[in-house]
């Protein structure tokens, strides 16, 4: 199950990491946060997508 997680924390952030960014800068642009949810669904968007860069780029160091 870790395994799987795992992959599918680098598979969420390398293949959704564009679209949440886009939406969530979009969405900045046009609207003011004044809802909480708000503020923590798109911290918690990030907060997978880095999550998910950070293990892909130490699975890739190992592999040099």
């Amino acid at each position: 199950m870790k395994h799987f997680l795992k992959y599918l924390t680098v598979w969420i952030s390398q293949n959704l990491a564009i679209p949440f960014w886009t939406v969530g800068h979009l969405h900045l642009m046009v609207n003011v946060y004044e809802d909480i949810i708000e503020v923590v669904a798109s911290c918690g968007m990030n907060l997978i997508v880095a999550t998910g860069f950070i293990i892909d780029y130490i699975e890739q160091r190992k592999n040099l």
